[in-house]
């Protein structure tokens, strides 16, 4: 795809400007990301007057910078001058025009829709993965205040990955390293905690199998009365003391 950016610029003499006798246009034009900046340099000479027989010459810096448009890929594209033409005005006015031609552009592919409800559908799962880990992150921490005691575990879900676990066991562990050095414990027992979170096709009788618990004791620590997919109970296992 070809793409053609004018430019026009009015450059004023500071003598009378009679007759252009030559010129000539080169350029410093360079493409780089989706932007083209450089300068246009035009030399050559000219006659004041149209009796006179000498010739003045000039030589004009004319900076030139655009952005293309972001549909646009411009890793392949080229930079050349299309055309190139002036006009003097006023007997001391070149105006100047410069036509630069952008060969080679490449739109880029749309996004289509499908695609789009995709990328939605992504990005709603992965926040709700970061709300759910801020959950158990609030769950751990509300285990830990509510006892005096040591929790040795915490069993993760499987949703999580290996390196939001690490960095939960982590925090579980410094607490529990803090508790054994603030606290003297006299207990004959201690307890540790599972954190279950409930899914397709779990229930009650299963979870109590499972983690050999009684519903009396789930009762102390959750509220057994409006289970949910998605709902965390917090399940003790109470252990003597060596």
């Amino acid at each position: 795809m070809k793409n053609i950016i004018p430019f026009k610029k009015d450059v004023i003499f500071k003598t009378n400007l009679s007759e252009i006798t030559s010129i000539s246009l080169e350029n410093t034009l360079n493409l780089k990301d989706d932007t083209i900046s450089g300068d246009f340099i035009i030399s050559g000479e000219y006659k004041v007057s149209d009796n006179s027989e000498t010739v003045e010459p000039f030589e004009l810096n004319l900076p030139f910078e655009i952005v293309l448009d972001d549909r646009f890929e411009t890793n392949k594209a080229t930079i050349d001058i299309d055309d190139f033409y002036y006009e003097i005005v006023n007997n001391n006015v070149l105006s100047v025009s410069i036509d630069v031609l952008v060969d080679h552009l490449q739109e880029k592919p749309l996004i289509e829709v499908d695609d789009l409800v995709d990328m939605t559908k992504e990005v709603d799962i992965i926040e709700s993965e970061d709300e759910e880990v801020e959950e158990i992150k609030e769950e751990k921490e509300r285990c830990i205040e509510e006892e005096d005691i040591p929790i040795e575990q915490v069993i993760m879900p499987d949703i999580l990955d290996k390196e939001v676990t690490n960095d939960l066991n982590e925090e579980v562990e410094e607490k529990i390293n803090t508790i054994f050095n603030n606290s003297s414990f006299n207990n004959d027992v201690y307890v540790t905690y599972n954190v279950f979170i409930l899914r397709d096709g779990d229930t009650l009788d299963s979870i109590m199998e499972k983690y050999n618990v009684t519903e009396e004791e789930l009762k102390k620590y959750n509220d057994l009365s409006n289970l949910q997919l998605g709902d965390k109970i917090i399940i003790p296992n109470t252990y003597e003391r060596d």
